[in-house]
């Protein structure tokens, strides 16, 4: 199984039963891919759940996350600052330290990555990732 790092939008809207992309949670629980995180990250997830779904429900989705098996925490040691807006830089941090295949992003912003050589970061959009993880 390969590492990656998934946005907290993209997340967000794959935990509905009724979503057009709730492929995504299923694949993670059933292992098709290793879920990289930080510290920084799950606060993310769990303050933007929150806010969406409310505590409770914030609360039973981290649980889910952090407990499975093929969820990976990741320490960043350095900081990249590879981004203009500096809260997404923690997703590109993580990517990098656990040497994430790809970061699974719609954000627009996360387009500069792709003139960056050093350290290389590689993003894919959800329906991309899909495709992917389908070949695998």
């Amino acid at each position: 199984m390969e590492n990656f790092v998934i946005d907290t939008n993209i997340l967000l809207v794959s935990f509905s039963s009724k979503s057009k992309l709730r492929w995504l949670f299923d694949s993670l629980l059933n292992q098709k891919f290793i879920l990289c995180v930080s510290t920084d990250i799950l606060d993310e997830y769990a303050e933007i759940i929150e806010r969406h779904m409310g505590y409770e429900a914030a609360e039973t989705l981290l649980s889910i996350i952090e407990n499975l098996e093929n969820v990976k925490f990741v320490t960043n040691y350095f900081r990249f600052n590879l981004l203009k807006d500096l809260d997404d830089n923690k997703f590109v941090d993580c990517a990098i330290a656990s040497n994430a295949k790809f970061l699974v992003t719609q954000d627009k912003d996360f387009n500069i990555l792709k003139t960056i050589d050093f350290p290389k970061v590689s993003i894919i959009n959800v329906e991309n990732f899909k495709k992917y993880l389908e070949i695998k």
